[in-house]
């Protein structure tokens, strides 16, 4: 596992190509660091311990990170912490995937999720 290259399943391809209809947010990146962000915030471990990242949706770390590259390493690491985890680059990866993958999810669960306003507003509140 690496962070060079961040991979989604098939299942979770399909959840952000419905995200990016009702938001109109049209890159993948953006709504992958809301998903991020919405799972990170979650207390709780994923149940989800293994996924098969299977689709053709695939992006550099650069690209899923933009210019916040080392908060968003910053913010991995921790949570390797707080989960009693030792934050090796692999570690880091796979807390990468089930987080991102969790929030994927939260926010495709979300049935009032429309618009980008919505978006702001569910994390505002």
């Amino acid at each position: 596992m690496s962070l060079e290259t961040i991979r989604l399943s098939q299942p979770a391809r399909d959840q952000l190509i419905r995200l990016k209809r009702v938001t109109g947010i049209k890159h993948w990146n953006v709504l992958c660091r809301w998903a991020l962000a919405y799972s990170l915030q979650e207390a709780s471990v994923p149940l989800v311990r293994d996924i098969t990242t299977d689709s053709n949706v695939e992006m550099s770390w650069k690209t899923f990170t933009g210019q916040y590259g080392d908060i968003y390493l910053a913010l991995l690491k921790e949570r390797c912490l707080r989960d009693g985890e030792e934050p090796t680059d692999e570690a880091i990866s796979r807390t990468l995937t089930i987080h991102l993958h969790r929030g994927i999810g939260y926010m495709a669960g979300r049935k009032d999720l429309h618009t980008i306003q919505d978006l702001v507003m569910s994390a505002a509140g």
